[in-house]
């Protein structure tokens, strides 16, 4: 483990910032953000790319849920996202840059690059090179991770020196619907960690009990995992990952970490 990476294992990760909608702090905002840091928490966010190739923060395909408007992300400049207001608040989707230099390294952000091969292929590397260019010269504790582990590999020949790592899961059928059943077999297994160059998961808290989990844990990887939302849950997770991703409900943050 890089003394890089040690931030990500104090304090508890804000899961989409420290968000709350009837605060009018709504997930991967700014004032969601700036409630983590105030807090003390670290932050977990995500990426989803615009049609011109930007990096935008994120977690949906499409507007629909989070926005007044509809249909894809990956549809709309940069520009025009914008312009776009996430409900319940006057804030607006912001870049990967504004998140940057509104955070300036004053806590651990921990970056989810999602998906946009759409099968966990191969078909990546405009949005990890656009992360890479927004991180070029950042000062602070960051890291980056994705489920799919081509994602992981393409960010890594943009960033090698940046910490990275998998996003990972049971892969249910439930959970995964397209995902041909194939990919979810053979993703479930982590089989991709030594290849994309990977230094740290992210697992499904309910199913950190898997061998390949115990094989890590014990090779000295770094095990964080999601999504916690009481305090029961995080007693329970915490006996084997090394931190937490939460959301719902205020952690106690480890006397170490402050």
């Amino acid at each position: 483990m890089t003394q890089f990476f040690r931030p990500f294992l104090r304090a508890p990760l804000a899961h989409r910032g420290y968000h709350d909608k009837a605060a009018g702090r709504p997930e991967n905002s700014r004032a969601a953000f700036l409630a983590a840091i105030d807090a003390g928490y670290g932050i977990e966010m995500d990426v989803q790319q615009s049609s011109d190739g930007q990096a935008m923060v994120f977690h949906d395909y499409d507007l629909a849920r989070l926005t007044g408007a509809t249909g894809p992300i990956r549809q709309r400049t940069a520009a025009e996202l914008g312009k776009i207001t996430l409900k319940g608040s006057d804030e607006h989707i912001p870049t990967l840059t504004e998140i940057l230099d509104l955070v300036a390294g004053r806590t651990a952000l921990l970056i989810e690059v999602k998906d946009q091969d759409g099968i966990m292929g191969k078909d990546v590397g405009i949005l990890e090179k656009a992360i890479a260019e927004a991180l070029a010269g950042y000062k602070g504790p960051v890291a980056v991770m994705s489920f799919n582990p081509n994602a992981v590999a393409a960010f890594g020949a943009y960033s090698p020196d940046i910490p990275r790592g998998l996003t990972t899961c049971a892969y249910s059928a439930l959970g995964w619907p397209l995902l041909p059943a194939q990919v979810r077999r053979r993703l479930r297994e982590i089989p991709d960690f030594d290849r994309v160059g990977a230094s740290f998961i992210s697992h499904q808290a309910t199913d950190l009990r898997r061998p390949r989990i115990h094989e890590l844990k014990k090779n000295g990887t770094p095990i964080l995992c999601w999504t916690i939302r009481s305090r029961g849950e995080e007693i329970r997770a915490r006996q084997i990952a090394d931190n937490i991703t939460f959301e719902g409900y205020a952690p106690p943050i480890p006397a170490a970490a402050g």
